[in-house]
């Protein structure tokens, strides 16, 4: 049998010994076991017959009959020129049909918090940044190299984040991360292995936060947030090692911690000698207030500064930062080292590259005026829609919190909103024990543009109506 293959070889993990057996009934045997059970699935491509030989050290035609044999029984399809391929249909399907899986049915309407428009990253600019990293690396910075980030990013960093934040960032306190959710792990870990014990967290908060903490070792408990943020007398009362805030704006209830309890906070953290953690959650997108210098700037030595470009730039970056005090930071590099020895460093030259050239200020202008519109046809929906909910932590962030109707089921909202594609989520996603409390919505609006913001308030509306009128005895 006559097969033009392709000239680029590939491995295949097989093995064949010489001895009672035939080497070609071995090959055959071993294809088919890694056929049925899934090791080779249907479409993968194998060695040319010429490659298979060489790599097993026997005769070609052993191989030839072997793939004939295999090819006939529907095993392998065969064809000349191409490469070998297992079949798309092969024995085993036949014998075990495989039941197809539902897709997952869109939303229409997705109101979902957390996601910016990742349809506006700037591709242009971070393809120029990449080719420039890519091309200025050096052979010794392809190796591991320092955990804690490569020195270009973490100088870039130090400048921007002093710049826009009022953050006290020594390039040495800085500590790459791949997104706030590693950060978070990394310092909770260190803190653990410090002797604290106890993690106060804001309730409402991200619900991830709580996991975090406690795959670190440590208890996490709930202290409140009102309208001046973080309620200090719930801080004191639990008596934390530690504890995790929003004080920019707050999530989920975008308020912001009030001068003076951010005064009366540090004071207690220095008497504590206690460290909070500061989650600069959405401090970028501001639009009807002035901005709100980073915590970590009145106390560095205190407050642990985390943040991401996953909200203004793109989730699938995967870079976050660190800046951490000085008791933490031998502590929080060698958790980091454990973890993964270091985030990705090409792309940390570009993003410095990126920072440095101005192109995370020149998008985050850009997307200012474009979600400060969508903020505005949220707001103007909801009041035309909605017209008892009240409409809060509107001023900055890429979200807004919906009080509603005492009574409102917010599961049941979710369940008419659902079935009629428009997704959601509710205050009770972020509070562990949500009896009690206020309903609430939390609605996103970074995604979608103004008319279909409208229309997607038209039907959660309608969603509303539907769950009170199922509550009507």
């Amino acid at each position: 049998m006559g097969i033009n293959e392709t000239s680029q070889p590939i491995e295949l993990l097989l093995a064949v010994r010489r001895g009672n057996r035939t080497l070609g009934s071995q090959i055959e045997d071993r294809l088919r076991r890694a056929i049925r059970e899934g090791t080779l699935r249907p479409g993968s491509r194998l060695p040319s017959t010429r490659d298979l030989a060489r790599q097993l050290g026997i005769s070609r035609r052993v191989v030839v009959d072997a793939y004939a044999q295999l090819a006939a029984e529907g095993y392998l399809s065969l064809r000349q020129g191409a490469r070998p391929r297992v079949s798309p249909t092969p024995a085993s399907a036949l014998q075990a049909p495989v039941v197809p899986e539902v897709p997952a049915c869109r939303a229409r309407f997705d109101f979902r918090p957390s996601t910016p428009d990742v349809s506006t990253f700037p591709r242009a600019a971070w393809l120029r940044s990449l080719r420039e990293a890519v091309s200025r690396v050096t052979d010794a910075d392809l190796g591991y190299g320092d955990p804690r980030g490569v020195i270009a990013l973490r100088s870039a960093l130090a400048e921007y984040l002093g710049r826009v934040r009022g953050v006290v960032a020594d390039p040495e306190r800085v500590v790459v991360t791949s997104g706030y959710t590693q950060g978070l792990g990394l310092v909770c870990r260190a803190l653990a292995a410090a002797g604290a014990r106890r993690i106060a967290l804001e309730d409402p908060s991200n619900p991830d936060d709580a996991i975090v903490a406690a795959r670190a070792g440590l208890e996490p408990v709930r202290v409140g947030v009102d309208a001046g943020g973080t309620r200090l007398d719930d801080v004191m009362r639990t008596d934390p090692d530690a504890l995790v805030l929003t004080p920019a704006h707050q999530q989920p209830t975008g308020v912001v911690l009030t001068g003076e309890r951010r005064e009366a906070l540090l004071a207690w953290l220095r008497g504590r000698n206690a460290v909070a953690i500061e989650d600069d959650y959405d401090a970028e997108y501001r639009y009807d207030r002035a901005a709100i210098g980073a915590l970590q700037g009145l106390d560095p030595d205190h407050v642990a500064y985390a943040g991401s470009a996953s909200k203004t730039l793109a989730p699938a970056l995967r870079l976050g930062w660190l800046v951490v005090p000085p008791s933490l930071l031998q502590a929080v590099t060698h958790e980091k080292l454990l973890a993964d020895r270091g985030t990705a460093r090409i792309e940390q030259y570009a993003f410095a590259d990126f920072l440095n050239r101005g192109e995370l200020d020149r998008h985050l202008r850009r997307m200012r005026a474009r979600y400060r519109r969508r903020r505005d046809a949220l707001v103007e929906a909801l009041a035309d829609a909605l017209p008892e909910a009240r409409v809060c932590g509107a001023a900055a962030g890429l979200q807004v919190t919906v009080e509603l109707r005492d009574g409102d089921d917010e599961r049941a909202i979710r369940a008419q909103a659902r079935s009629r594609r428009v997704e959601i989520e509710t205050m009770g996603d972020f509070r562990p024990a949500a009896a009690g409390s206020p309903p609430a919505l939390v609605l996103g609006y970074a995604q979608m543009p103004e008319p279909t913001i409208r229309a997607g308030v038209r039907e959660l509306a309608e969603a509303v109506h539907a769950a009170r009128r199922d509550q009507t005895p």
